[in-house]
């Protein structure tokens, strides 16, 4: 066990909240970094919701996630919960987080099948009510659509920062009837209408527009934001806390 220091000088206090751990992977043919936040006050014996980031390096560094859920827990009351970031490599990024791409299904089986029982033989989620959470931005969003559409029964959220709603996805989802009862938090930049990416230069604003009809559509439980920004994490870091206000307030998952 070791602890993530990151790239800004913290308190000691800080520092002992967020632990980094490597999983190693069968599917994957290598170790995955894990980065784990613990919320105040943890206590062994109770239950805690996890939050399961891809892109888990930006999400801790750029996205600042686990100060935001630290402050939101201590001074808003925003029950307590763990968040799990998986760091990506990226060489491998579009290969793993595509939905078609070459090492998108090993990834999704160790996701499921790896990751998620790594982390919940150490830590334990409820029986009901908020479980886990998935979030990502951009590809981190479309293969977090795609583990909770593998697996429905685990997750009961996905936060998706401007989403990649590539059409394999949506085709996908239009193909999922009933569509499983999700809280979807779903955000995009006005300004992301031509966005370079490894697939080529993509229109967020459109994909994210395509997704919202056909969630609408289908009667799924979502919602959705179109805000003044660019596809890059000072336009999501500053959107991150009422994302996490959206899924941990105490009293929308009493159960």
């Amino acid at each position: 066990m070791i602890l993530i220091e990151g790239a800004i000088a913290m308190t000691d206090a800080y520092k002992r909240k967020v632990i980094g751990e490597s999983v190693e992977s069968a599917h994957l043919g290598r170790s995955v970094d894990i980065r784990i936040f613990v919320p105040p006050g943890y206590n062994e014996l109770l239950t805690y919701p996890i939050l399961y980031t891809q892109d888990g390096q930006d999400f801790f560094m750029y996205g600042r996630i686990a100060t935001f859920a630290y402050q939101l827990i201590l001074e808003e009351g925003l029950q307590p919960f763990l968040i799990v970031g998986v760091d990506v490599t990226r060489q491998r990024r579009t290969a793993e987080y595509s939905s078609l791409g070459s090492g998108n299904r090993a990834y999704r089986q160790f996701f499921l099948q790896e990751l998620i029982p790594f982390i919940e033989n150490r830590f334990q989620v409820p029986d009901s009510g908020l479980q886990r959470v998935l979030a990502g931005d951009s590809l981190g969003g479309t293969v977090s659509f795609d583990i909770a559409l593998d697996k429905p029964e685990l997750f009961q959220g996905i936060i998706s920062l401007s989403g990649a709603f590539i059409e394999p996805l949506l085709d996908r989802m239009r193909a999922t009837d009933p569509f499983p009862p999700f809280h979807i938090y779903m955000l995009v930049g006005e300004q992301e209408t031509a966005v370079d990416t490894h697939l080529g230069p993509l229109d967020f604003v459109k994909m994210n527009r395509a997704a919202r009809d056909l969630l609408s559509g289908k009667h799924a439980n979502f919602t959705y934001l179109e805000k003044p920004g660019i596809h890059t994490w000072g336009f999501w870091q500053q959107e991150l806390p009422d994302a996490l206000r959206h899924f941990f307030r105490p009293a929308i998952w009493v159960s």
